[in-house]
Formats: structure tokens, C-alpha cells, sequence
């Protein structure tokens, strides 16, 4: 869901409202922000817990997804910025998360909430370490949404 209102005080002319496109990006940068953050979280847990025998592997793997993030952030970062849209803050709480952006004189936010939060994170995270989709199905659909409840 997303609110937008017009800041007459940045900019004198009647700019155009954002659009679906631009609301796709800021939804993109989020989701890259979270994404980025669990991979670099988790590279070093596995690298520090000492449980791991190739602890290496698992550290390339994830490293390696954590590169794609961080391309895919700038790439992201770049198109925000071709669009003159900024954003402000972001929040999380209990329901979700939500950011707050300007947009060529308009204010609005975006809020998402968690269960498609999650949900979207765990299929992009999928992709960019390089799994299937058909192995999403080996663990119980609660099983796997409890797995991304944690706090980012």
C-alpha cells in the first residue's frame, strides 16, 4: 500500500505523481537492503560458529549472492536517482516494513507487510544463490516463514 502527497515546497511546477514503475523500485531497494544485510549476517555466522567442516563452501556461496546484492543495489541506487526519488527513512515494526520517499516534490511511503515481505526475500535470495524453486518444497510452508522471522 502506498500514500503519496504533494510538497508544494520543493518544487514550484505540478510534478507528475510516482508511478508503478517507481513504486517496483522502491520496493526493490528494500528487499535488496534486507537481502544484502541477512547474507552478510549470515556469511559471518558461518564463518565464526566453528560448526561447519568446509565452512569455506558456505562462505563462497554466500558471498557470492552477496556480491549479486550489492550490483543489484547500486544498479537500484542509480535508477532511484535517474527518477529523482529518495528515500527518506525506512521502518520496521511488528506488521512490516515501511519507507518513507520523495519523488519529483510528492512525499508518500510504502508499507509492506511481513508474511509477502518474506516471502518475496526468501524467492530473490533463492535466485541469487543460484537454488531452484523446486527445492522450496522440501521444507513445510511454516517451517520456512518462521526461518526468515528474525529481526533485521
Amino acid at each position: 500500500m502506498a500514500t503519496t502527497k504533494r510538497n508544494t515546497l520543493i518544487t514550484p511546477t505540478l510534478p507528475e505523481d510516482i508511478t508503478k514503475d517507481e513504486l517496483s523500485l522502491v520496493r526493490s531497494y528494500l528487499l535488496l537492503t534486507f537481502i544484502h544485510k541477512v547474507f552478510e549476517r549470515d556469511c559471518r555466522i558461518i564463518g565464526k560458529s566453528g560448526l561447519f567442516k568446509t565452512p569455506q563452501l558456505y562462505m563462497e556461496l554466500v558471498s557470492s549472492a552477496t556480491k549479486k546484492t550489492s550490483l543489484m543495489l547500486q544498479e537500484v541506487t542509480r535508477e532511484l536517482t535517474s527518477h529523482q526519488l529518495k528515500i527518506n527513512t525506512i521502518r520496521q515494526d511488528q506488521r512490516g516494513v515501511t519507507a518513507e520517499y520523495t519523488c519529483r516534490g510528492y512525499s508518500g511511503d510504502i508499507h509492506i507487510l511481513w508474511p509477502g515481505f518474506r516471502n518475496e526475500m526468501m524467492l530473490r535470495m533463492r535466485a541469487y544463490l543460484g537454488l531452484g524453486a523446486e527445492l522450496a518444497s522440501v521444507l513445510p510452508r511454516e517451517e520456512r516463514v518462521e526461518q526468515m522471522a528474525l529481526s533485521f
